[in-house]
């Protein structure tokens, strides 16, 4: 799932960064991109924001809520159908903000 970013600047204008743990206990980076919802579920699209170079891949994670009201917790999704869907909306809803290659 792979675009190009069509504009500069696009980090200073946006600050909504997410920090998550990976499997390692690593604290990686994101910029928040949007939530998308598909039968019932949230998910949430990311892009790395350590990409060395101007292609980037986004990350499709499912919101899933916890005890805590104010926490959510974010899982990988492994139903390749679902991370098309949802990826198909994202592309939709940002068809004149980004520039999306598709990988054949």
């Amino acid at each position: 799932m792979d675009f190009e970013n069509d504009f500069e600047g696009l980090d200073e204008e946006l600050d909504n960064i997410i920090v998550l743990n990976d499997e390692d206990g690593n604290e990686v980076k994101f910029e928040f991109l949007d939530l998308i919802e598909l039968d019932g579920e949230e998910y949430i699209v990311l892009l790395p924001t350590e990409e060395d170079d101007e292609d980037g891949e986004v990350v499709i994670l499912k919101v899933e809520d916890t005890d805590s009201e104010d926490e959510e917790s974010y899982v990988s999704v492994d139903d390749q159908e679902v991370l098309n869907k949802v990826f198909e909306i994202f592309k939709e809803k940002f068809k004149d903000e980004f520039n999306f290659i598709d990988e054949d």
